[in-house]
């Protein structure tokens, strides 16, 4: 999960809330910063989790390039997540590609211009 900016904290929790139906506890006290733990499955189906802070420094550059790495969540329908996606306010940062035999995969950028991808097996893809 990527930093954001304070102000737009909610617009982030929403964007990941209405993408991938995930949830966020305020966990501010414990940091002692604005920091949200993401809810990403459940007791049963543990999903990834992990945090939505505040970024502690310049927004990335569009078309920069990428300083760390970018989380890739799998999906199990690459097309209607995408639509999601941009639904929600986020941008095609690379277009779906074929894996070939193995998956679909694509990078999108969040409305804090954050990168992420998604990952859908499928051995038919080409």
């Amino acid at each position: 999960m990527g930093s954001i900016s304070k102000i737009d904290m909610e617009r982030a929790k929403t964007f990941y809330g209405e993408v991938f139906g995930w949830a966020f506890e305020d966990w501010s006290d414990y940091a002692g910063m604005p920091y949200f733990g993401a809810v990403t499955g459940n007791a049963n189906e543990p999903g990834i989790n992990g945090a939505l802070m505040q970024r502690q420094g310049a927004s990335p550059e569009t078309g920069q390039a990428l300083n760390g790495y970018a989380c890739t969540m799998g999906v199990a329908d690459y097309d209607s997540t995408e639509a999601k996606i941009l639904k929600n306010g986020g941008k095609v940062a690379h277009p779906k590609h074929a894996l070939p035999g193995m998956a679909w995969q694509g990078y999108y950028m969040d409305t804090e211009g954050n990168i992420f991808g998604i990952h859908q097996p499928d051995v038919n893809a080409k």
